[in-house]
């Protein structure tokens, strides 16, 4: 087992990687911008280095950066986290050839589902559904006129090193397709500097579904049940649950095992992510993250696995501690990311906290690295704060979440909190009535 791991990564999740790695007797380095002197993960880590300045491309991306300050701590390891340098093949190539342990997936896996075509012929060849769509680029209008033509109008044009939305646009006629073919080329160059983009069928209803599994280095894979992430507002997640109100236990067995195999035959190891859409009973893989995601604690909350735990376990070449048949899934789970941002148009609200209470009692956990006093920066994503709760039952969950957002009390800035309650109060969110395009009409987004 390692002795001490480096978190290349700041605020909730290196706290949460932090306490994982203390409860499992490893030392932890914390690594952060100037902006981040007075962080929590920093206050709390057993070492800490300074890597740049408050950008992140200097510090928080700064490779370069990142690897000095874990030799120069005598580190075995880096956890990545989410976000940043979580998903960058070169990274993890370079963490593999300075003679660190990378805890997370192999650089091959990293490369083959960050490129969204690749993924999904990967995805396709393993035995996963996918959605209709090219078979790889589609920046020749005409060649993309003959495949929206197959497959139907409307259409998605999608960047193929994509994400958050970022290089997306639709097209629901021959006349739209052109336009949304240049304009996605252009996002997809600025945003990820490959301008490549790919089409698929644009599904009207559907859900987001993800399936959470994990694999070691001995052939052993599980997957711990799905997570509905429907509720999205420009292709956000802001409020994830488990298990989702749309699956019933036969489909939930069907596409866990379905993944599970294909996990296997492509020998991925670690935690992963498979998307999907989900409409009228039928699943079409979108993509693979591979990493620790955001939402990872309901999913802890229904099975009683630590996921960081048994990423680290895994990376030091342990196999897992149980099978499929040992996991047991218990109740139901949500998390409301609570973002310092204005609840009514969204925009970043960076400032102070001054007072700072967080909920607690039965099944609430709060992911935070907040405190009072405490600046939260400009330069980051603007989530502040993961409230997940757990009950027995749906109905149970959803009661206990509104008793513990109206006990939240985050003074000195803005947040979405407000967006959150009003969603406890939405019969439609209540029923478990909702798709992928429900909440930005709930929120009045155009």
């Amino acid at each position: 087992m390692f002795e001490k791991i480096l978190i290349a990564n700041r605020g909730e999740i290196a706290l949460r990687i932090q306490r994982a790695c203390r409860e499992m007797g490893i030392k932890t380095v914390a690594v952060h911008s100037t902006a981040d002197e007075n962080a929590m993960h920093v206050r709390l880590a057993d070492e800490a280095v300074c890597i740049g300045p408050p950008a992140a491309k200097e510090s928080y991306l700064n490779a370069h950066a990142i690897l000095s300050a874990a030799t120069i701590t005598d580190s075995d390891a880096i956890h990545p986290g989410y976000g940043f340098l979580s998903e960058n093949e070169k990274f993890a190539s370079m963490v593999e050839e300075h003679g660190f342990t990378f805890i997370g997936p192999s650089p091959e896996h990293i490369r083959v589902m960050g490129d969204k075509i690749t993924a999904k012929q990967t995805a396709a060849e393993a035995g996963i559904p996918v959605v209709p769509g090219s078979e790889g680029d589609v920046s020749n209008v005409d060649e993309a006129k003959k495949v929206a033509k197959d497959i139907g109008y409307p259409v998605l044009i999608k960047a193929t090193a994509g994400g958050g939305g970022k290089g997306m646009k639709l097209a629901r006629d021959e006349n739209e397709l052109e336009s949304a073919i240049k304009m996605a080329r252009s996002e997809a160059e600025k945003s990820f500097g490959n301008p490549d983009v790919y089409m698929e069928k644009y599904l009207e209803r559907p859900r987001h579904i993800e399936i959470q599994v994990l694999s070691d280095n001995h052939g052993n894979v599980v997957h711990l049940g799905e997570r509905d992430c429907s509720l999205q507002r420009r292709h956000q997640k802001l409020l994830e649950e488990a298990p989702s109100p749309a699956l019933n236990e036969e489909q939930r067995q069907t596409i866990g095992a379905t993944v599970c195999d294909a996990m296997r035959r492509i020998n991925y190891r670690s935690v992963g992510t498979i998307e999907f859409l989900y409409e009228n009973g039928e699943f079409f893989f979108i993509e693979m993250n591979t990493r620790l995601q955001v939402e990872h604690p309901v999913t802890e909350a229904v099975c009683g696995i630590d996921l960081v735990r048994e990423m680290i376990r895994v990376a030091s070449g342990a196999p897992l501690g149980f099978t499929q048949d040992d996991i047991r899934f218990s109740g139901h789970a949500i998390e409301c990311r609570i973002n310092a941002e204005n609840p009514e148009t969204f925009a970043p609200c960076p400032g102070k906290i001054g007072e700072y209470h967080a909920p607690g009692g039965l099944g609430v956990r709060v992911d935070s690295a907040l405190y009072s006093g405490y600046s939260v920066p400009p330069h980051y994503d603007s989530m502040i704060s993961k409230l997940i709760v757990h009950g027995n039952n749906r109905n149970e969950c959803l009661m206990r979440l509104r008793r513990a957002l109206a006990e939240y009390v985050i003074e000195g800035l803005q947040t979405t909190i407000p967006v959150h309650q009003n969603l406890m109060n939405s019969p439609d969110f209540v029923n478990g009535d909702y798709d992928i395009h429900w909440l930005e009409k709930f929120v009045g987004i155009k």
